[in-house]
């Protein structure tokens, strides 16, 4: 029978409580999509309406996954919308929880600070990058970096971690990095670098309307 406070779904096969990465990821690049989108209204319009709605928004989703249950927080409903036809992924739901432990905490805070006091300071702004930062890894590459706190309060074995990373294992050869490949990368970063110093001029003035360009290029 299921336990009735259970965090997390009991599927086959599993001897522990398991949550879908693929729809994580999903719901974590929802919202950091719209908190980027907010953050950058307050950088270069000072609106602050929409970080407003979006944190509140984003405290009432965690408040969901933490005291009710994953299954009916809406961000991770879209995201098994979006990846519904993706085979799942099956993480361990405990590190999950203190991970969106954590998530919960930060946007309490901003919520406190932002919403209800109406307050503006770099503890705000500090804050709102770490769950940016937090949203990104996990959306791109896949990991949950609120986990990674979990094995120092926790003494038990964690399992069923995002792409096997608990397990012992080597590298495949295709997941190999040569010395060339490092070099191609610290060359994107010289020559990205070498453009902007030469060019920044060109790459700083404001662009003009193309029709007038096109017009005196064939009236010549």
């Amino acid at each position: 029978m299921k336990k009735a406070k259970q965090f997390g779904e009991t599927v086959a096969g599993y001897n522990i409580p398991v949550l879908n990465e693929r729809e994580i990821r999903a719901s974590a690049g929802i919202l950091y999509f719209f908190m980027f989108l907010a953050w950058m209204l307050v950088i270069f319009r000072e609106d602050f309406f929409l970080i407003k709605l979006v944190n509140t928004t984003f405290l009432v989703d965690f408040v969901i996954r933490m005291f009710i249950s994953p299954k009916y927080a809406p961000s991770l409903i879209i995201g098994r919308l979006i990846v519904g036809k993706q085979t799942p992924e099956y993480v361990g739901a405990a590190p999950k929880k203190f991970a969106w432990t954590i998530g919960l905490v930060l946007s309490s805070i901003i919520f406190l600070l932002l919403v209800v006091m109406n307050s503006t300071s770099i503890i705000t702004g500090i804050i709102c990058q770490i769950c940016l930062i937090f949203l990104f890894f996990e959306a791109v590459f896949g990991i949950c970096l609120g986990c990674k706190f979990y094995p120092l309060f926790h003494k038990v074995k964690i399992q069923y971690c995002p792409g096997e990373i608990c397990d012992v294992w080597t590298k495949q050869e295709i997941q190999k990095t040569s010395l060339l490949q490092k070099g191609v990368v610290i060359g994107i970063f010289v020559f990205v670098i070498t453009i902007a110093i030469l060019f920044n001029d060109r790459f700083s003035a404001n662009p003009t309307d193309l029709w007038p360009i096109v017009k005196s290029v064939f009236s010549v």
